[in-house]
């Protein structure tokens, strides 16, 4: 049976085209069945403009879910969650919760689609708050997992525990890594670093079923050190704006110097494929999105600005998400009772 992912594909800044684009590539490439959810008219004219008149005809698995209303970015999040019961990211969360489909992808309002995926889903019954897992590149090519990224403004010491777990069973089950080294974002790597929300986790983290190495600095992010960073919700996603803007910066500088440099053909096009595998492994679409962890079912949000590659692979996380039982391993291990 294939896996089922429900696409709300009117929230991204440039909906349907990027996400109907990127439920094409995920149909064709990945085995995947999608429900793009949203305006049906905008929807099937998109799809009709990308060249798929009849998906079952052109063996691609792609199906539409109408739904009338959308919610903007800029929008109030609790008057239009509650309000707009016909939102294509609540119709597709309805989808999930009725086991029409196995996940749910949204470039939508992040705070609209939390909130849905926390009154729709529900949370499981061990976690008290769900994170957003995001996944930062490393020298060493390995990906370190930083949560909360933007889930929990404001954290007890008991809530990072349950992100350090949760990281470190998504670290293991989606990037393979066998017994992921768990860190502790601080000021400091000495144990008495920090302020008094570190310090407390700190002696949690020493006691939780993970390999805890200590604090970690902001440095340690991209050496592919350590696994999984645990940090509250505002300073993680302090971190990840940061990151993402570097990242255009360099990419930029690169770029420009390279435009500006007079090489030989054979030096330019070396430079060229340097510059191309540098941006390969920068380029956040890489990772798709950045799984809501700690909801009874799957959800994974992605940038508002996502490409269709962007779509693609956040349509391959949700399988995964789906095919590993994350939910299950995640409730088991907060629990003691690991599967």
């Amino acid at each position: 049976m294939l896996t089922t992912i429900a696409v709300d594909a009117m929230g991204g800044d440039n909906a349907p085209a990027i996400e109907v684009e990127g439920a094409i590539q995920a149909a064709r490439e990945l085995r995947a069945r999608v429900l793009l959810v949203g305006q049906e008219e905008k929807i099937r004219a998109e799809l009709e403009r990308q060249g798929v008149t009849n998906p079952r005809k052109q063996r691609l698995h792609i199906e539409i879910v109408n739904a009338t209303e959308v919610i903007a970015m800029d929008e109030p999040v609790a008057n239009a969650v509650r309000r707009k019961r016909d939102s294509s990211i609540r119709v597709a969360a309805r989808l999930v919760r009725e086991g029409k489909a196995h996940g749910l992808v949204s470039a939508g309002n992040t705070g609209a689609v939390m909130a849905t995926a926390k009154l729709v889903l529900g949370t499981l019954p061990s976690v008290d708050r769900p994170a957003l897992a995001g996944i930062f590149p490393t020298l060493k090519g390995n990906g370190t997992v930083l949560l909360d990224v933007g889930a929990n403004a404001e954290c007890k010491p008991e809530h990072l525990k349950q992100f350090a777990i949760m990281g470190s069973i998504y670290s293991r089950s989606i990037l393979g890594v066998r017994s992921p080294k768990v860190g502790l974002m601080s000021i400091g790597e000495e144990a008495l670093k920090g302020n008094d929300l570190t310090k407390e986790t700190f002696n949690k983290l020493m006691e939780a079923p993970i390999n805890f190495i200590g604090n970690v600095e902001g440095r340690d992010i991209f050496t592919g050190e350590v696994d999984v960073i645990i940090s509250d919700g505002f300073t993680g996603n302090v971190i990840l704006k940061t990151s993402e803007g570097l990242v255009e910066a360099i990419m930029g500088l690169l770029k420009s110097e390279l435009g500006q440099t007079i090489m030989t053909q054979v030096g330019a096009m070396l430079s060229l494929n340097a510059f191309r595998s540098v941006k390969k492994r920068l380029d956040y679409s890489e990772f798709g999105g950045a799984p809501l962890l700690g909801c009874k079912q799957i959800c994974v949000i992605c940038h508002g600005s996502s490409t269709p590659k962007a779509i693609r692979n956040a349509i391959r996380v949700a399988k995964e998400f789906y095919k590993g039982k994350l939910s299950e391993r995640i409730d088991s291990e907060i629990n003691g009772t690991p599967q």
